[in-house]
């Protein structure tokens, strides 16, 4: 396994950052940087395309992309073009789509789990050049084949978390990337129901880099909090303190509050946060646990150059 650190741009930003703030990635020495596909931002395959065209060697990871809001041999078109344009250095997430907006553009299906199984094996199929004719469930295609599918397919990776949709994933995708916060329990919980040991594992945290682990932490919770909800089972359940966490979730008012009850010891282990020395012993522990690629989300509200900057420091550091 080849370990990997990388960035996520945030999806609040207008599209117009993208390819300067990937463009410092790149020059940080990072491995990859991530860009978001989330209703009604800026669109996956247009700021991939973007940023791309903008950097020379780094990966550029699409996390992630409803399956259901694009017929897939279109999607396999997008991505045949970017990944021929630009070999070697494109990832592609598929996930089932936040309910709420994919019915907000009727595109909500009967079985997301087979909406999401049948869209990644169909988008596979052709971007392996063959040609497909599929009845399914939610995919229907008729003696589909792409004319230029890519020399290099790129690696397909489904952002799900559930136990069916984590079973299937070890069917049709080469990965999972799993949401902030990604704890090692987490990831050997997941590699567990996934059953395939050749898949690999991202994973995306909030970070907050700072040599005094009390900043460190007041500046992390806010963020944590909101990145825990009603359906943060899966990620907080194999946690020793992980009952008590989903308790207070329950228990909590608005995230404000929730972020109230955060204990300072459940914070340092949802979040990679503190020292220098800190943060890359965090990030060992996860690829100690089967993680490939550790993304690591600058801080909502706080400069992301300085974010990325921080990144690159712990870069060096885990290279050193």
């Amino acid at each position: 396994m080849v370990a990997r650190l990388g960035v996520r741009i945030p999806r609040e930003l207008p599209a117009a950052r993208l390819t300067g703030l990937a463009r410092r990635a790149e020059q940080e020495g990072l491995d990859e940087v991530w860009i978001v596909e989330d209703c009604f931002y800026a669109g996956g395959i247009a700021t991939a395309s973007a940023v791309l065209a903008a950097t020379e060697k780094i990966t550029l990871g699409i996390g992630i992309m409803p399956a259901v809001a694009r017929n897939p041999a279109i999607a396999a078109m997008e991505i045949a073009a970017l990944a021929e344009l630009h070999p070697g250095r494109l990832i592609v997430g598929f996930g089932h789509g936040v309910p709420s907006w994919m019915r907000q553009i009727d595109a909500w299906p009967k079985s997301a789990l087979a909406a999401f199984e049948e869209t990644l094996t169909v988008v596979r199929r052709l971007l392996a050049g063959e040609r497909v004719s599929f009845e399914g469930k939610h995919v229907r295609l008729d003696g589909v084949e792409l004319e230029f599918p890519p020399a290099l397919p790129p690696k397909l990776v489904a952002g799900v978390r559930g136990p069916k949709s984590l079973a299937a994933a070890g069917r049709v995708a080469d990965g999972t990337l799993l949401a902030e916060p990604a704890t090692p329990e987490y990831v050997r919980a997941t590699r567990d129901l996934i059953g395939v040991e050749e898949h690999s594992i991202a994973v995306y945290n909030w970070l907050a880099l700072d040599a005094d682990p009390e900043r460190a932490r007041e500046r992390a919770r806010a963020d944590v909090a909101s990145a825990i909800g009603p359906n943060s089972g899966p990620a907080l359940e194999p946690l020793d303190f992980g009952a008590e966490l989903l308790a207070e979730v329950k228990a909590a008012t608005d995230r404000e509050d929730l972020a109230r009850r955060l204990r300072p010891e459940w914070i340092d282990r949802l979040s990679i946060s503190g020292s220098l020395d800190r943060c890359v012993e965090q990030i060992r522990a996860l690829y100690a646990a089967g993680t490939e690629s550790v993304i690591l989300l600058p801080l909502l509200g706080e400069p992301e150059e300085e974010s990325f900057a921080a990144a690159g420091r712990i870069a060096a550091a885990l290279r050193g």
